[in-house]
């Protein structure tokens, strides 16, 4: 039998090892960490004849591995892997490895700096009203292996897929590829904005049809010649629409177009912010592209619930409303966050920060922010910046839980509409991941309020 490492084990990588053992591989899974949760994993999988090394970090040159597939935070360019590129080891995505089970199924790969959750959950929606079987996984929803595993298998796959996944899945080859927005983001990862963008781009270029938004500046600057058939997207109307026009979703009178007919008023989306309704054209395109009905759009649009962690009402309290936007990780989603709620704003920022320009975040929060509550690793370095543009309204209170209480204090005092958590962060200083984050603030509110 091949054996197999897999390294990481969360949710991709335990998807991915079962997937190996089930298609005939010796898998081994390793994880650098260790924790009385893994050690509970470790025996689970191991009554399933899977191995798992807990605090452990790979050696190729000792291991007997003919394949190694890695998980999404596993930095792609790791000596270790080179390494095992180099000696000739099939080295390979968690996404990569549901790709090569499920290529027969068209996929819908959506991918961008920021909107991707959002319109892969919107496109998931639409289809699903249509009658297809048609998961969201990826970076929301499944990994992307569990639906490999799955006893029924997806009529179509729509995954939310991040650079780091990209960069991982030699040959993923969407029917079609979706790109969202394209600013500054991961650049401690992938090192330059260059090499971010030719990531991004490899996956519309392998895919069948490609579906730009229109409104981004760097997308219209950029795309139109590396993606001469795209479909793209605007909110400002046909005449913004690059290229082919006759092929573009735009908006008008307050309509959805696609292919020139009305399809979805766009006040029927029950989303704040103006950016919702970029991510409400891409997925209407994608839906036009596959060639679903109005009446499923419609529908689906109709009854959208909107996304957890991405401008996600929790409560209303003392007519003060406290809103989860843990998905904002970066400067320009979190700036995208407060230009959609009401001001006067509480805003809970910080955690770990990412390199990139804060300039647009900054302008906002002078605008719209009463108070600023600063938590996590980014706290003193948030502070020093605010005081740099004549911010003062700051406060440097550490934890979920403090700014919570203090939120609680200075909402009312200063007749804020809003508390908002949005981070311009990741969440790894503190949390597991950013739903983790979210989910503290949900049941801070919920207890507190």
């Amino acid at each position: 039998m091949p054996n197999a490492d897999v390294i990481g084990l969360g949710k991709s990588g335990l998807a991915a090892a079962r997937l190996l053992a089930r298609q005939g591989w010796t898998v081994t899974l390793s994880d650098a960490k260790t924790s009385d949760a893994l050690e509970q994993t470790r025996s689970l999988l191991a009554a399933e004849g899977i191995t798992v090394r807990l605090n452990h970090r790979l050696d190729p040159s000792q291991s007997q591995s003919d394949r190694i597939v890695v998980s999404p935070g596993v930095p792609w360019d790791l000596p270790m892997l080179q390494q095992a590129r180099d000696m000739g080891i099939e080295t390979m995505g968690e996404m990569e490895l549901a790709w090569r089970s499920l290529s027969d199924r068209p996929w819908v790969g959506i991918t961008g700096t920021n909107g991707k959750t959002t319109t892969t959950a919107l496109v998931a929606a639409i289809f699903q009203a249509a009658g297809f079987h048609a998961p969201a996984c990826g970076n929301i929803g499944y990994a992307a292996c569990e639906l490999a595993l799955a006893e029924k298998p997806p009529d179509w796959v729509i995954a939310e897929v991040s650079s780091y996944q990209i960069e991982s899945s030699q040959t993923l080859a969407p029917h079609i590829g979706v790109w969202t927005t394209f600013t500054p983001d991961h650049l401690s990862r992938h090192h330059t904005l260059a090499n971010y963008d030719a990531i991004k781009a490899k996956l519309l270029h392998q895919s069948h049809h490609q579906v730009l938004n229109g409104d981004d500046p760097y997308l219209r600057r950029t795309g139109g010649d590396r993606f001469p058939s795209a479909c793209w997207t605007s909110v400002q109307g046909k005449a913004q629409v690059v290229a082919h026009p006759e092929r573009g979703v735009y908006l008008d009178d307050g309509w959805v177009m696609a292919g020139g007919q009305p399809i979805v008023q766009a006040s029927d989306l029950r989303m704040v912010g103006s950016h919702n309704l970029q991510n409400l054209l891409m997925a209407v395109a994608v839906a036009w592209l596959a060639e679903i009905d109005r009446e499923a759009i419609a529908h689906a649009i109709q009854t959208f619930p909107g996304v957890p962690h991405r401008l996600e009402h929790i409560a209303t309290w003392q007519g003060i409303d406290f809103i989860n936007d843990s998905k904002a990780t970066n400067y320009d989603a979190a700036e995208v966050g407060l230009a959609a709620v009401a001001a006067p704003v509480v805003l809970i920022a910080g955690g770990e920060a990412k390199a990139g320009e804060d300039g647009a975040w900054l302008q906002r929060i002078q605008d719209k922010a009463i108070a600023v509550l600063l938590i996590g690793d980014a706290a003193p370095s948030f502070a020093d910046r605010l005081q740099q543009v004549g911010y003062g309204a700051y406060e440097v209170v550490g934890t979920m839980e403090a700014a919570i209480a203090r939120a609680k204090i200075l909402a009312p005092q200063s007749a804020a509409n809003t508390v908002l958590l949005s981070p311009a962060c990741a969440s790894f200083d503190q949390y597991p991941n950013f739903e983790a984050r979210g989910d503290h603030f949900r049941q801070l509110c919920q207890t507190h309020l």
